[in-house]
């Protein structure tokens, strides 16, 4: 499985998005801070979720960064999210 696949699946499973889309935007990062041959280490996430609703954006991103925690804290570098309810 992918680390896509793996971030898509626990979001899934925790919030019951209506639409999810994970990309690994790493080869856009070559070079950079936190890149890694092989990619897997940069992130878009785009996801509209009832879980949302009434959230400020900060608390959006917090819910997903919770989530991910334990990726966020060993492989994945960075997570660019576009969160709605």
């Amino acid at each position: 499985m992918t680390m896509a696949d793996a971030i898509a699946t626990k979001l899934k499973d925790a919030l019951s998005p209506r639409h999810i889309e994970v990309l690994d935007v790493s080869h856009k990062h070559a070079g950079h801070a936190g890149w890694r041959e092989g990619g897997e280490t940069h992130f878009e996430v785009t996801m509209t979720a009832d879980a949302f609703a009434g959230k400020s954006r900060v608390e959006c991103h917090r819910m997903v960064n919770h989530i991910l925690a334990d990726e966020l804290a060993s492989t994945v570098h960075a997570l660019q999210l576009q969160l709605s309810s």
